[in-house]
């Protein structure tokens, strides 16, 4: 019994790294995608065509997140904002969002 579980646990680590692992495949086309679409101009259309593939979906799905056209309208969103990845995840950038949204509401108030 004790070597069932043992053996489950690490499965589901296993899981874990591998979702953890195919995220960050993802955040790097969504990286790739904002450095084209300032390059070029055509980010949110090359993260598009990416998601829509038989290789975006599959990486979507490995990384856990459902490869539906709502995601990949999510996706271009995202690009289209310019925003890197890592600054998007960073601390400050999410203070500075939470205190720009409650500047706005209570100008709205």
């Amino acid at each position: 019994m004790n070597d069932f579980v043992d053996g489950t646990a690490f499965n589901n680590e296993q899981g874990n790294r591998s979702r953890k692992l195919f995220a960050a495949v993802v955040l790097a086309a969504l990286d790739d995608a904002i450095a084209d679409d300032k390059k070029y101009g055509n980010g949110p259309e090359q993260i598009a065509r990416w998601a829509r593939s038989r290789d975006g979906r599959e990486v979507l799905s490995c990384a856990g997140i459902d490869p539906n056209e709502r995601v990949v309208a999510g996706l271009m969103e995202f690009v289209s904002k310019g925003i890197r990845t890592s600054v998007a995840l960073s601390r400050e950038e999410s203070e500075r969002r939470s205190a720009a949204q409650a500047a706005a509401e209570a100008k709205a108030a």
